[in-house]
């Protein structure tokens, strides 16, 4: 399967990026790294995470990592994956 990233999750990954910075650069890199990992493991288990609780869509899920949901839609008839936004889960969710 193929993993795009929407323009909207890029600006919201490089703002996260930015205040996890402020108190540690190497815990913005780690939280990068990390979460590129877990974003290309989704291929293998496109379902293993929570339908979207924002979303009324069974495609659409969840994906949390240090205190962040991450949504992504799965595509099977496209065979693609896109990485949808990034936000802090104690912050509401913009439209």
């Amino acid at each position: 399967m193929k993993i795009t990233r929407s323009r909207k999750f890029q600006i919201n990954l490089l703002i996260t990026l930015g205040h996890i910075a402020t108190d540690k650069v190497s815990a913005s890199r780690k939280f990068q790294k990390e979460l590129d990992t877990l974003i290309k493991n989704i291929p293998n288990f496109p379902y293993k995470y929570r339908q979207s609780i924002y979303f009324n869509d069974k495609d659409i899920r969840d994906l949390t990592y240090e205190k962040h949901t991450i949504n992504y839609e799965v595509n099977l008839e496209n065979n693609t994956i896109e990485i949808l936004n990034i936000f802090n889960q104690n912050k509401p969710k913009e439209s």
